[in-house]
């Protein structure tokens, strides 16, 4: 887990890496609260299969009613599995929006965020040499 999180961390955080990162988190909750669902509640999940589809439509929020856990661990487990998929889904969105806004300011500007950051650091360096024959020139 130290290993997965420590490569996590390496790389910078886009919209992308943030998108499959929850991706494969969600997956990973699904199949687990499928399992879990499974092995807390046999009476509402005789099948590991029941337990995996049941834990399926929970992560998609489609929640078709046909496996309802009944007790409250199996609630608790489909609590998890809900709030990732709707972190899932909030984050894609946030991705898709994100790169449509700048793909957009792009077409509008012609210009990268790279782009802007060294002129603005040449402002800066401009800024500073005016700065300092300023102060040469009051002494």
């Amino acid at each position: 887990m130290q290993r997965a999180v420590a490569h996590i961390e390496m790389k910078a955080l886009t919209a992308r890496r943030a998108a499959l990162i929850i991706a494969v988190a969600t997956i990973v909750i699904a199949v687990a609260g499928g399992v879990l669902g499974w092995l807390v509640d046999r009476d509402d999940f005789p099948t590991l299969g029941s337990g995996l589809w049941w834990s399926l439509q929970t992560v998609t929020t489609v929640g078709y009613g046909d496996i309802v856990p009944a007790r409250g661990g199996g609630r608790v487990i489909g609590g998890v599995i809900m709030l990732a998929g709707i972190a899932f889904v909030a984050v894609v969105t946030a991705a898709v929006t994100a790169a449509l806004i700048e793909s957009a300011r792009r077409r509008r500007t012609g210009r990268s965020d790279t782009e802007h950051r060294d002129q603005l650091d040449q402002i800066s360096m401009r800024l500073a040499a005016i700065e300092q024959a300023l102060s040469r020139h009051r002494r």
